[in-house]
């Protein structure tokens, strides 16, 4: 099971990025995908999820409005289309697939396993 995150990047506040996971190893109709967050000196917390349906998602807080989750299970890719990006923005981004299949129910990390290495987004003010 590999998770392959990338798409992050430099910009500036205002602007946009779309962030890409390339999922190999687990189908997308079985397993929820999530993308979360991890800011230097602070916990790493859910950002957007969808479910293996794909018909359900969840936004954090910080996001709703702005970001949006969306996959191709043919390509088994699922991408983060982050707007208005604010400097609060600024994290480490991974994604990882739910540890238990069809149990998708919230956007928290520890219901989430095979992390990616994450890819970085800056947004300067």
């Amino acid at each position: 099971v590999q998770l392959q995150a990338s798409g992050g990047g430099l910009v500036q506040a205002g602007g946009s990025l779309r962030l890409s996971c390339v999922v190999s190893g687990l189908p997308l109709d079985q397993y929820a995908i999530g993308w979360f967050r991890q800011a230097p000196g602070k916990e790493r917390e859910g950002v957007s999820c969808i479910s293996s349906g794909g018909g359900r998602t969840i936004y954090g807080d910080h996001v709703t409005g702005r970001f949006t989750i969306s996959r191709d299970i043919v390509l088994n890719t699922v991408w983060l289309q982050m707007s208005s990006l604010k400097s609060e923005n600024t994290a480490v981004y991974y994604c990882a697939a739910e540890i238990v299949p069809h149990d998708f129910g919230s956007c928290s990390p520890e219901d989430f396993g095979s992390w990616g290495q994450g890819t970085l987004v800056t947004v300067s003010s």
